[in-house]
């Protein structure tokens, strides 16, 4: 038996045209016409794939569940080109009116990094590494 492979990064969303603007920003090839579907899904570079369900879809079948509280469950991170792409990707979201939770900065670790907040709230990282 093999072992079951991680697929689909799953995101439920309370506004779907919100959350898909959000991430075109990012970068991501999305169906054209998916802001009133209730489920949307796209294929990821190396082969994984990405979806977003309304809270009415997680509801149709887990008639108890409640939007989380209290800090993201999950992270999502996305790779810039170079430590100026961080700075004018924060920018540019923030701009289009994201929430910016950590402007861009020279990590310990030696990425410059920022977190900017999804329509959800979740925070998406976004970082490259510094230059040697």
């Amino acid at each position: 038996m093999n072992a079951p492979r991680l697929d689909v990064i799953g995101l439920v969303v309370s506004d779907m045209a919100a959350s898909l603007a959000f991430y075109r920003r990012l970068g991501l090839d999305l169906p054209p016409g998916a802001e009133d579907a209730p489920h949307v899904e796209a294929d990821l570079p190396g082969g994984m794939r990405i979806a977003w369900d309304t809270e009415e879809v997680i509801r149709s079948f887990d008639p108890g569940w409640t939007r989380p509280e209290g800090g993201d469950r999950i992270g999502l991170a996305f790779r810039c080109g170079t430590p100026e792409e961080v700075d004018a990707t924060y920018e540019s979201l923030v701009a289009a009116g994201h929430a910016g939770h950590l402007k861009p900065w020279d990590a310990f670790w030696g990425q410059r990094y920022a977190v900017v907040l999804d329509p959800d709230g979740s925070g998406v990282s976004l970082f490259a590494p510094n230059a040697p």
